[in-house]
């Protein structure tokens, strides 16, 4: 069956790849104007199933006895430690932190939210943790409640703002936890029960940048030239000594 470029199916198809080509289009739109507005390359997702209680531990897990602590894994670990003392210098242990950091040229921090929802921003591992509570204090719905970001487990609240994302462990990517920061407890559920962003960076929900599509390289073979056939060369006769005749006398 010869399909022509008039036929049903030929249409239905190119009216999907248009459709793909706009919503493409459209999704790189938002990111540009939100990446203009915030300086930040961003993505927002939904984690759908994932407990809203990150500590909850699984009956699954392993029994209290699997992590005990033995003398004989003391005195290993305090004998490693004194190796690593005494083998390694201070300026070598800071040449090799050095190394391990001009290594390290980002690092991706998801922010998780009570509804979960997560915000994604890549930072500089110099950048400080302030950058980060400056961005989200622009982008959350309720920028007058004051708010705060925490790890876990154990919960661990991040209060230095001082710190760059490196010192803080925070690489090569991390998941921090937003909370807003309220006296009161009634109220502190009230405002912890959401929207948490803005519109517009929700906008963002589910949208992905589609790789621009790569032309296909055509390269012409180069012509391969054959070398002739090798000329038969004819065999030298062998040479003959000369044979005095028998008559001439000398």
């Amino acid at each position: 069956m010869i399909v022509d470029g008039s036929s049903p199916l030929h249409l239905k198809r190119r009216r999907f790849a248009t459709a793909d080509t706009m919503e493409a289009e459209a999704a790189k739109a938002k990111f540009a104007a939100v990446k203009e507005k915030f300086g930040r390359d961003i993505r927002v997702f939904e984690t759908s199933g994932v407990s809203s209680s990150p500590t909850q531990v699984s009956n699954d897990d392993e029994r209290d006895d699997f992590y005990e602590f033995t003398a004989e894994d003391y005195y290993r670990m305090l004998a490693t430690k004194k190796a690593d003392k005494y083998l390694k210098t201070k300026k070598i242990r800071e040449a090799e932190v050095a190394a391990h950091r001009s290594r390290i040229t980002k690092t991706t921090i998801r922010v998780r939210f009570p509804d979960n929802h997560t915000l994604e921003v890549v930072f500089h591992p110099s950048e400080k943790i302030q950058s980060l509570y400056d961005l989200l204090s622009r982008m959350v719905a309720q920028p007058e409640v004051p708010f705060y970001v925490y790890t876990t487990p154990p919960k661990k609240q991040i209060k230095d703002m001082s710190q760059d994302f490196y010192s803080a462990g925070l690489i090569p990517g991390a998941i921090v936890y937003f909370s807003y920061d309220m006296p009161n407890q009634v109220d502190n559920e009230a405002v912890n029960s959401g929207p948490f962003l803005q519109e517009e960076v929700m906008s963002l929900k589910g949208l992905d940048v589609m790789p621009e599509p790569v032309e296909p390289i055509h390269t012409t073979p180069e012509p391969v030239t054959t070398a002739p056939p090798p000329v038969p060369q004819e065999p030298k006769a062998a040479g003959k000594k000369p044979v005095k005749p028998k008559w001439l006398k000398m």
